[in-house]
């Protein structure tokens, strides 16, 4: 049986104490849970017990807690989570930076920020690459993102204009089965990038933009025959163009643009034995001089703490398969 430890932690600011502990100790329930130390408050320090391992690795966990915190001034239940996993393979070293960087603020105040190391190097590329491919799961924040840069980009007047598309439906004439015209057909396709718009720029800006046509959204197929210019372009959902599609959109990029691509090659839903734009373009473009490709993964979601294990639960799954 192992040895168990003792070890003291000194906090010297009773606030930053607090945010390590978090709401009812559930910071440090997280932190027994995932790491197996056992902390507690004793005369205003932190008091360790576990193995000797635990313990060290838990003096780490909380040196980065203390960090971020007094980087971002909030300290969240899936900032912990994810604090612990950077510090478990070793990542620890970027997320005081991370903790810094704010993309943009919105309307009501709201600070927008990467939430993990890999969302910081999507943002990253965004900002150094001309074309950029975001190959990731739910939840890993790969269309709002873009989002917001495309709206920071929009805001410093390095474009001026967005246009947010994808595809609309897996076949044409199922749009006859919905009511309304073709626009209101459509928009139940749009609606997550609507979504993102009004969190980022707020109702009323997105509205007003798209009144005057600063912003632009509508189905794939609309963007044959044209040439884009001084435009920030995102196509959502690629994993569901043909590679004809794909070819297509890439090719109507013109001056002074930008175009970010955001997919899940895991959930095509093409007809069957129909080829992927998005599979194929990674194959094709991979390796060329300003186009950039991400890759997001679980450990990058940061949606509900549920949907972050049925995505690790599909990625063993899809890796079981493929052995």
């Amino acid at each position: 049986m192992a040895k168990l430890v003792e070890k003291r932690m000194v906090v010297h600011d009773p606030r930053v104490a607090a945010a390590i502990m978090g709401n009812y100790d559930e910071h440090l329930a997280i932190l027994e849970d995932e790491v197996g130390v056992r902390v507690v408050m004793r005369n205003g320090d932190l008091i360790l017990f576990g193995t000797e391992e635990q313990v060290t690795e838990g003096q780490e966990v909380i040196r980065q807690l203390e960090a971020f915190y007094l980087e971002r001034r909030d300290l969240t239940p899936a900032d912990v989570k994810y604090i612990i996993n950077s510090v478990r393979v070793g990542q620890q070293a970027g997320l005081a930076a991370l903790a810094r960087e704010v993309i943009l603020t919105t309307p009501r105040g709201k600070p927008v920020r990467p939430k993990t190391l890999g969302q910081q190097q999507y943002v990253r590329a965004m900002s150094e690459k001309d074309v950029v491919f975001a190959i990731g799961p739910a939840g890993t924040g790969k269309t709002y993102l873009a989002v917001v840069m495309a709206v920071r980009a929009l805001r410093n007047k390095e474009v001026s204009r967005l246009i947010l598309t994808r595809p609309a439906v897996e076949a044409g004439e199922k749009l006859g089965f919905l009511p309304g015209d073709l626009q209101e057909k459509v928009d139940p396709y749009l609606r997550p990038l609507y979504d993102s718009l009004f969190d980022v720029l707020g109702v009323e800006n997105t509205r007003r933009y798209l009144e005057r046509h600063i912003i632009e959204i509508a189905p794939l197929a609309y963007m044959r025959g044209r040439t884009l210019e001084d435009a920030f372009i995102i196509l959502d959902e690629a994993q569901n163009t043909t590679p004809e599609q794909m070819k297509m959109f890439l090719t109507r990029l013109g001056f002074g643009s930008q175009a970010v691509v955001t997919g899940d090659i895991t959930q095509v839903d093409l007809p069957r034995g129909q080829a992927s734009g998005l599979i194929e373009a990674e194959q094709i473009l991979s390796g060329i001089d300003g186009i950039g490709f991400v890759y997001l993964t679980g450990a990058d979601t940061v949606r509900h703490a549920l949907v972050i294990k049925i995505v690790e639960a599909y990625e063993r799954a899809g890796g079981s398969k493929e052995e």
